[in-house]
């Protein structure tokens, strides 16, 4: 083999590496948030049999419990995908909600998927406030003089008046 086609087949390598390397670049991160779901044990809670210790044996710690109303545990689970420079996008989203009644048996066990999330688009990049906008030099002298002034609140010491 000649010198031209030792180089020609290494150009050839090198380019089929190097749209490998870019395209690799391109495929979406998955991350799983929260409670990670085993179908066979979520299905397995059953109202009216189960109880808080054996949910919590079977599923284990809820991700967070309700904290007024009814005792529910909801065990909450989030699988994102995210390309490079792009914000993650939730790909499955669920909820399983296990209600208690006051003997703490499982009175409900719900799953709720993505159509019941909310995304909220803010308003702007600052958050509304009362009172009046102040400068940085305001905020940074703006008390000189005004403590121990007469008149001022607090000006007659510890003490009281």
């Amino acid at each position: 083999m000649t010198t031209s086609g030792v180089t020609r087949r290494l150009k050839v390598l090198a380019l089929v590496g190097l749209v490998g390397l870019a395209a690799s670049g391109c495929t979406s991160i998955r991350e799983t948030r929260g409670y990670i779901v085993d179908n066979v044990l979520v299905s397995s809670v059953q109202p009216g049999i189960d109880n808080k210790q054996s949910v919590e044996g079977m599923l284990g710690r809820p991700t967070f419990t309700s904290q007024f109303g009814e005792p529910t545990w909801y065990y909450v689970s989030s699988v994102t995908g995210r390309k490079p420079f792009v914000r993650p996008r939730i790909e499955n989203h669920s909820v399983l909600a296990v209600q208690f009644d006051a003997a703490g048996n499982v009175a409900s066990a719900e799953r709720t998927g993505i159509d019941q999330v909310v995304y909220l688009s803010p308003d702007g990049d600052e958050t509304p406030t009362l009172g009046r906008e102040r400068s940085f030099f305001e905020d940074l002298f703006g008390n000189i003089g005004q403590v121990g002034a007469p008149g001022a609140a607090g000006a007659a010491g510890p003490g009281g008046p």
